[in-house]
């Protein structure tokens, strides 16, 4: 079982920054491949970014390249999501998630997680 608790998220006003952090439990972490998803009011939970299990090989959404950055520390079992030029459309649920398998492959959908975290909430506003 892979407990995540994600937080950082907050209030801040366009083209602003934010870091997420989520701390994961367990021996095994750096051993995960780890993802950002993201659900905005109305909409469905969308990938945003991932890192392999030894943070070498990072993969982002369109939306959110040169903007934001994924990064992780296995002795600390923490992933970030450092956020900058943030835009109002960047407003949602931020969700982190464990694929626990042994594939490691970098996958972008939500069915390829099996633990999720409770989600921290952005706003940004205009």
């Amino acid at each position: 079982q892979v407990q995540l608790v994600e937080s950082g998220g907050g209030l801040v006003q366009a083209g602003g920054s934010l870091r997420l952090s989520c701390a994961a439990s367990g021996r095994a972490f750096s051993n995960y491949v780890m993802g950002w998803f993201r659900q905005a009011p109305g909409k469905e939970r969308e990938f945003v970014a991932v890192i392999s299990w030894s943070g070498g090989t990072t993969y982002y959404a369109d939306s959110v390249k040169g903007r934001f950055t994924i990064s992780r520390d296995n002795a600390k079992n923490t992933v970030y999501l450092q956020m900058s030029s943030l835009k109002p459309e960047d407003t949602a649920v931020y969700y982190c998630a464990a694929d626990t398998t042994t594939t490691r492959a970098l996958r972008i959908g939500v069915g390829g997680y099996d633990y999720w975290g409770q989600g921290t909430q952005v706003t940004v506003s205009s």
